[in-house]
């Protein structure tokens, strides 16, 4: 990223790459899926004059290190995993407490931090996600039928991994034009940058592994703390793409907001033009959301 340090921070998982620049507060910034850190080209110049920006590839993802498989089943790309690698990360920068936001995959690591570790976090966005206990206890044809990786990627190994081997190119294509947002806001050479983060077999695995962990282990983390009525304690902003599922499928409930308000104590957020990858698609109106729900607007 343009005027980032880019570097590997060596955890007791791994190694996880970064890119950091800025100064003030720090804010991690996590992508999805079929996405690296690269996803935050754009925002995360705009928000370097306000904050210390830290964005990363996920354990597994992109240039970040696979964790070591720990013999109990897919608990090594649980999202309480992922999150614990990361506080590590971020702690090995110099930073303790910070805000986060986090798309997709993303999205569901930084609300498991949050509510794992309330003393770390102290704001948090997510960006078209809904808490995975709500994704599987909901899913129907729709799901199934547009966010595909859900079900497909969640199939025991090796049948996954395969097929993603076979075409990563076509796995990016298709999740980049099918979900929302314009073919034409992934250039060329993020579109490839994206596909070459598909070729490692480990990653591959990693990957899937991470799917695995969210249709088994990360729902039984949820199911707990919802029936405990474990909740999100710092200031929570959703957002959600006007133009994909999360806008109509879920209005019995109260809508994403509706459903997030079981989660957290203190939620805003709305709609925002444009698809699925609503944050490349328009960086400039999304970094602008969040340096207003951060406070440096």
């Amino acid at each position: 990223m343009i005027g980032f340090e880019s570097r590997r921070v060596e955890t007791a998982q791994g190694g996880v790459f970064v890119h950091k620049a800025g100064s003030g507060a720090p804010l991690l910034l996590l992508h999805g899926f079929p996405q690296t850190s690269l996803m935050w080209r754009d925002i995360g110049p705009m928000l370097a004059p306000h904050f210390t920006v830290v964005a990363v590839d996920l354990p597994g993802y992109g240039a970040s290190d696979c964790p070591p498989a720990d013999g109990r089943g897919h608990d090594s790309m649980s999202k309480r995993s992922m999150a614990t690698t990361l506080i590590e990360t971020m702690a090995r920068l110099g930073h303790e407490r910070f805000a986060i936001a986090g798309h997709d995959r993303g999205g569901r690591v930084a609300y498991r931090m949050a509510l794992d570790h309330a003393d770390v976090v102290t704001r948090l966005a997510v960006l078209d996600v809904i808490p995975t206990f709500e994704v599987w206890d909901r899913a129907d044809a729709r799901l199934a039928l547009a966010f595909w990786p859900f079900s497909l990627l969640a199939q025991p190994a090796p049948l996954p991994e395969r097929l993603i081997a076979a075409a990563p190119e076509a796995i990016v294509d298709n999740a980049l034009d099918e979900w929302g947002s314009p073919p034409e806001t992934f250039p060329r050479a993020v579109r490839e940058a994206y596909a070459a983060a598909l070729r490692d077999p480990a990653q591959i695995h990693a990957i899937c592994e991470e799917y695995r962990a969210a249709a088994t282990v990360d729902r039984e983390h949820d199911r707990a703390d919802i029936e405990t009525g474990r909740r999100i304690d710092c200031p929570l902003l959703v957002l959600w793409s006007a133009h994909g599922g999360l806008a109509s499928w879920y209005e019995e409930a109260g809508g994403p907001l509706g459903i997030w308000r079981r989660w957290a104590r203190d939620v805003s957020g709305h709609a925002v033009d444009g698809g699925h990858f609503f944050p490349e698609e328009r960086p400039e109106a999304t970094a602008g959301l969040l340096r207003d729900f951060l406070g440096h607007g």
